[in-house]
């Protein structure tokens, strides 16, 4: 136990006298910090991003079995705006340490509540707030950086993905903001500033009351600030959405036609879309 006190003691020690000096030198680690949108928030992630240098990694220099920091110097830190869902449970807004565990066929993954602290020396799996497994993904080509990454982003999930050496690891985020969306929408409508563009895609594409959706839409066509193309091409959407092909085939025409008028190619080739899937 003394030994080990020691041995963190000088880690430290020597951490704090590199960091009084102004650095002259690359970091060998080099820091990324990624913000990532998500849902009404966002999720920050800090972490140092070692190289593989001819070594091995997994198996090798870092251990199966044995608690990583999920990267290089401080251990890895990912910051939650808003509550999010991981594994089933309700992970409140806030920073935690991401530490990791290697394994061949599998992984843990670590969210502790100590966030910042160098390395995994100190780490303690009393101070954990959630562990669950994942399966190891085994990777034919060779990634020397290693890499931390959002992928799969919609607005309401995500997945966070992690390789290294011909090794990685997957885990699904979820943000439940639908009750909140609603409410804000309900809210604003009642202002003189009402957010029918916003409402509108928000109720499509989660698939909310479409006649209320139409209203909308209709309300935007009154604007003479809102493209008509734009506002045609969701009134098509909408009507194809409830059924009503010719009424989306005349709508998606007539935005079509505006389109074509004002030479924008991009909602002449929507609103064709939309034509060509109620003439299905």
């Amino acid at each position: 136990m003394k030994k080990t006190f020691i041995k963190l003691l000088t880690i430290v020690m020597v951490f704090a006298a590199c960091k009084s000096f102004a650095q002259v030198t690359p970091a060998p680690s080099s820091t990324q910090v990624i913000n990532q949108q998500f849902g009404l928030g966002k999720i920050m992630l800090t972490y140092a991003r070692p190289n593989v240098k001819g070594r091995k990694i997994f198996g090798g220099m870092e251990p199966y079995g044995t608690v990583w920091r999920t990267g290089a110097n401080s251990a890895t830190v990912i910051k939650f705006s808003d509550d999010v869902i991981i594994d089933g449970k309700k992970v409140p807004a806030g920073e935690y340490g991401l530490f990791s565990i290697p394994g061949v066929d599998e992984w843990t993954i670590i969210l502790n509540k100590t966030a910042k602290q160098w390395g995994a020396y100190a780490y303690k799996e009393a101070d954990d707030f959630l562990r669950f497994k994942v399966k190891t993904d085994k990777l034919k080509d060779l990634t020397e950086t290693m890499t931390l990454n959002f992928v799969n982003v919609t607005p309401t999930t995500c997945d966070l993905q992690m390789k290294w050496e011909h090794s990685g690891f997957a885990f699904h985020i979820v943000t439940d903001i639908d009750a909140k969306v609603m409410a804000r929408i309900d809210s604003a409508m009642n202002t003189d500033k009402k957010p029918y563009f916003e409402s509108v895609i928000y109720y499509y594409n989660n698939n909310k009351n479409m006649d209320k959706a139409l209203t909308w839409v209709r309300e935007l066509e009154k604007n003479p600030k809102m493209s008509i193309y734009v506002s045609k091409l969701w009134e098509a959407r909408i009507l194809l959405r409830k059924g009503d092909k010719a009424g989306a085939i005349a709508a998606a025409e007539a935005g079509r036609d505006a389109a074509a008028k004002d030479k924008t190619d991009e909602y002449v080739r929507l609103n064709n879309e939309v034509i060509a899937q109620a003439k299905k």
